[in-house]
Formats: C-alpha cells, sequence, structure tokens
C-alpha cells in the first residue's frame, strides 16, 4: 500500500469517516505530508465516499493546508492592517532580500517558503510571522534576519 494511502487509512481510523472528520484529516496529511497533493485529495475523499471537489474545496479554503509542495521552513507573514501600518512590508522586503524569493516562492534548495497569511492573533505585538509553528513578533528587519540566520545555521549543520 501506498504510504499516503495508508497514512489516510489510519487517520480515518483514528478520526472517523463522516464528513465532519474531512478537517482533521487534512490537518493530520499536511502535518505528515507538509502540503496535500492532489493524489491525497482523492484518497481522503475515496476513503471518506465524499466528492474530490468537497476534499479540493474545503483544503484550498484554509490558508493553512498547503496543497502545493513547500519547503522545510514555511514563512508566513501576517498581512493584517496592523501588521501593515507597523512595518510588515520592511519585514517581507527584508526576507525577500535575504532568501532571494517572493512571496509564494519556495527557496530553490527547498528549505524555505515564504507566504502572507490573515491575522495571526499577534496585533498587540505586530509586526508578526510565523516559522513553521514558530511565532515571532515585533519584528524589525534586523530581527528578521537573526532569525533567518538561526534557521541556515541549523541546517548547515544537518538538524
Amino acid at each position: 500500500m501506498n504510504p499516503v494511502s495508508e497514512l489516510i487509512k489510519n487517520l480515518a481510523d483514528q478520526y472517523g469517516r463522516s464528513r465532519e472528520n474531512l478537517l482533521p484529516i487534512l490537518q493530520g496529511v499536511v502535518e505528515q505530508e507538509k502540503y496535500l497533493s492532489e493524489y491525497s485529495m482523492v484518497e481522503i475523499a475515496r476513503e471518506l465516499d465524499l466528492p474530490a471537489s468537497e476534499v479540493f474545496g474545503t483544503a484550498t479554503f484554509y490558508s493553512f493546508l498547503e496543497h502545493k509542495k513547500m519547503g522545510k521552513y514555511i514563512i508566513r507573514v501576517c498581512k493584517t492592517i496592523t501588521c501593515s501600518m507597523k512595518g510588515k512590508n520592511q519585514i517581507l522586503l527584508a526576507i525577500e532580500d535575504m532568501l532571494k524569493i517572493t512571496v509564494g516562492e519556495t527557496t530553490p534548495d527547498g528549505t524555505f517558503s515564504l507566504l502572507q497569511t490573515n491575522c495571526l492573533g499577534w496585533c498587540h505585538k505586530a509586526p508578526a510571522m510565523l516559522v513553521n509553528n514558530d511565532v515571532y513578533t515585533e519584528l524589525t528587519p534586523e530581527k528578521v534576519r537573526e532569525i533567518l540566520s538561526l534557521y541556515i545555521n541549523q541546517k548547515q549543520k544537518g538538524e
């Protein structure tokens, strides 16, 4: 059995095969595979006996359910008005300059992907970003360069 098919079957066994269990199963696949491939969405539809269009529609509705291959570190910069007013654009420029990618792209080595997302819930400490599940707040271009340098150094050490 294909490893993705086996993962989906195990998640369906764990959560159940009814419509209300679609989101936890989608999240479980993203947690393990880092994104939802077309194949995984079709397999989820088959396993839950749902139309593939319903699975795809749900998967593409939520911004944290990636449906294309992402880098090892997914950088999500908050794009709310609060973060914008507090310097979000300078943060994005610093990231783009350092990694040589723009929003929606992944570095050629597959290490970083850069995305914008809606509110992260840290408006009181804007601007904010996530790197995978780690929150960074009160960002400046200098602070962003320091943070990304830590991730680059981790990769170079093979962590």
